[in-house]
């Protein structure tokens, strides 16, 4: 006789696998990049676009941070960084580098971690260079760390909507943004920057 349980419960793993991927598609700051099968050019210009919707997107969730990336030397986003994790996680994104309102670069971001958390998310981060000597030394690495090479301040808001000024005044600093707009209490430590090299 045909034992329809084995077929049953592929047919159901089948569907949670799709239904699964459907959520964590939903799951982004930013419109998904473009197929690995793209162009150089073409994967660019889509984070590019990226990038400037997530800096509106930044400039909704806290005006006051159109003025600090203003004065920055230099900004670096990075507009979807996947995350996922069932004990051992890691994360990995893609991002430009602006420098007087040019792109100066492309980079790509890495990082892991180990906890009890399971699923996987999406996330923008924003680096700002306040000073050229910031800014110098993360051009010049061969690859940047985030304490390592550098401290970079993840920025708080607070009750008034307003930027914390100490922060403010690091020499690098961070956004750090969900779906449900900025992350508070995030430490980007550990967190890997390499350039790309095309």
């Amino acid at each position: 006789m045909f034992d329809t349980f084995p077929v049953l419960r592929r047919t159901g793993m089948a569907i949670a696998i799709g239904a699964a991927g459907l959520v964590f598609a939903g799951c982004t700051t930013t419109t998904p990049s473009k197929s690995p099968a793209a162009s150089t050019s073409e994967q660019r210009q889509s984070m590019n676009s990226a990038a400037n919707a997530t800096l509106a997107k930044l400039y909704e969730a806290a005006p006051q941070s159109k003025d600090l990336v203003a004065r920055a030397k230099g900004v670096l986003v990075f507009p979807d960084v996947l995350s996922g994790s069932f004990i051992v996680g890691a994360e990995h994104g893609k991002g430009v580098l602006r420098v007087g309102g040019q792109n100066a670069g492309y980079y790509s971001t890495t990082a892991g971690s180990i906890g009890f958390q399971a699923g996987a998310q999406s996330k923008a981060m924003i680096l700002l260079f306040m000073t050229d000597d910031a800014l110098n030394k993360f051009r010049n690495s061969s690859g940047w760390t985030v304490g390592a090479d550098a401290t970079v301040a993840v920025v708080n808001i607070g009750a008034n909507g307003r930027i914390d000024t100490n922060t403010a005044q690091q020499p690098v600093v961070g956004f750090v943004m969900n779906n449900g707009g900025l992350m508070a209490g995030v430490s980007l430590a550990g967190t890997k920057i390499s350039k790309l090299d095309r």
